[in-house]
C-alpha cells in the first residue's frame, strides 16, 4: 500500500505541510543568519551573511522540482461512490469531460494509451498502468517508461457525511526527466495543471448528475473579475474543434485557395 499512501491526498496534503515548512525555515533561518552576519561589519560577518543569504535563496527558490509538481482537487457529486467509479473506470468515457483529453484506448483491463491536446496543438502521449486498486474507492496509477510525461495518478471515491452523495478527490504527480515546475508543465500542456484538473471535476459533476456537459460558448456574459481575466490570458482555453468548425475552416481554406 505504500503507492497508494503516496499519492492519496492525505499524503499529497502530508508531503505539502512538510515542504511549506522547510522552505519558511529555510527563509528565516537564513534570513536571521544574514542580518547576524552584516551587523558584525567584519569579514566572518560576511561570510556568515553570504550562507545566510544562499540558504533564504534556497529557501525562496524551493518548490516541487525535487518530487514532480503535485495537483490535486475535489467535488461534491449527487451520486453514489459506486456509479461515479464505474464512470470514470471506463477509461474511455474520460474525454468527454475533460477537455484537453483527445483520446484513451484500453489495452487491457490495467493498460491504457493517453493522447492529450497540448500546446499549438501538438499531442502530449503517455502509457498509463493501473497499480493499484480497489472497487468503488480508488484508483491509483503511473505512467510507463517511454512516456512524454512523467505522471503518478489517483482518483478517490468517499460516500459524503451522511451518505448524501460522493466526494471525489483526483491527485497526480507531474515530472520530467529534467524535473519539471508548475510553468513548465504549462507550457507542455498548454495550461495551468491545477486549473486544468478543477475544470475537467467540474465538468464531470455536470455530466454525471446531469448526463451533459453544460457550454457557454457563443453566449454572452457579464464582467469578469481581474482574475478570470488573467488567468484566461495566461491559460487561453484550448478546445478540440467540433466537426463543423473543421469544415468551415476547411471551407476558407479552399476559397482563399480559388
Amino acid at each position: 500500500m505504500s503507492l497508494i499512501s503516496d499519492i492519496r491526498p492525505e499524503g499529497v496534503r502530508g508531503q505539502a505541510r512538510s515542504l511549506e515548512f522547510a522552505r519558511w525555515s529555510a527563509i528565516l533561518g537564513g534570513g536571521a543568519m544574514a542580518l547576524l552576519g552584516l551587523s558584525r561589519r567584519s569579514k566572518t560577518g560576511l561570510a556568515v551573511a553570504a550562507a545566510g543569504g544562499i540558504i533564504a535563496y534556497g529557501g525562496v527558490a524551493l518548490d516541487w522540482n525535487a518530487q514532480g509538481v503535485l495537483v490535486e482537487s475535489s467535488f461534491a457529486l449527487n451520486c453514489t461512490p459506486e456509479k461515479a467509479y464505474q464512470f470514470w473506470r471506463n477509461f474511455e468515457n474520460l474525454p468527454r469531460f475533460m477537455r484537453n483529453l483527445e483520446s484513451v484506448t484500453v489495452i487491457d483491463n490495467r493498460h491504457s494509451e493517453w493522447s492529450v491536446m497540448g500546446r499549438f496543438g501538438k499531442s502530449v502521449r503517455w502509457t498509463a498502468e493501473i497499480v493499484d486498486e480497489r472497487k468503488n474507492e480508488w484508483i491509483v496509477w503511473h505512467s510507463l517508461p517511454g512516456s512524454d510525461l512523467d505522471l503518478r495518478g489517483s482518483t478517490h471515491f468517499r460516500s459524503a457525511p451522511g451518505n448524501r452523495g460522493t466526494l471525489i478527490t483526483a491527485s497526480i504527480q507531474y515530472g520530467s526527466p529534467a524535473g519539471a515546475s508548475v510553468r513548465a508543465i504549462a507550457r507542455i500542456l498548454g495550461k495551468d495543471p491545477e486549473f486544468m484538473m478543477r475544470e475537467d471535476l467540474r465538468r464531470f459533476k455536470a455530466l454525471i448528475e446531469a448526463g451533459e456537459v453544460p457550454t457557454i460558448d457563443g453566449q454572452t456574459h457579464g464582467p469578469r473579475s481581474v482574475l478570470v481575466k488573467t488567468i484566461q490570458e495566461a491559460y487561453p482555453e484550448r478546445r478540440k474543434p467540433s466537426e463543423f468548425e473543421t469544415g468551415l475552416r476547411q471551407l476558407r481554406v479552399e476559397r482563399s485557395a480559388s
